[in-house]
């Protein structure tokens, strides 16, 4: 399986804390994860030629309950990653969309805890 929780990315982390690092000009954005309790956040990497393009997730049981988030670069140090973050989902199992008709997997999202899922071409 293609998915992981555990903690936060370093390109996640909220300067100052622990394994964070500056992020370097220009930030496109910046990130405030709002998880606790029964909400859990989902961060979904995929490759550079989807920066700019929206990814869907839903509820495992209702593929038309979707809601959707921008694939965007995040600079980790000199690694730029590519990646749609859901910065905080009910606790449960989702789909993940490749595109309007595909599902490209399942995760678990947990409370508390920042789930990652991997989505590069062909796999």
């Amino acid at each position: 399986m293609n998915q992981s929780s555990h903690r936060l990315p370093d390109w996640l982390a909220a300067p100052g804390h622990a394994g964070a690092e500056t992020v370097p000009e220009p930030a496109r954005d910046a990130l405030l994860l709002d998880i606790g309790g029964h909400t859990g956040a989902l961060a979904i990497y995929a490759g550079a030629e989807r920066d700019g393009t929206e990814i869907e997730v839903s509820p495992d049981r209702d593929d038309q309950a979707r809601t959707h988030n921008v694939v965007r670069a995040r600079q980790a140090g000199r690694v730029t990653h590519y990646a749609a973050v859901f910065p905080a989902l009910p606790a449960g199992e989702y789909a993940v969309w490749s595109d309007a008709d595909t599902r490209a997997g399942t995760v678990a999202i947990h409370g508390g805890h920042v789930t990652e899922f991997r989505l590069f071409p062909g796999g």
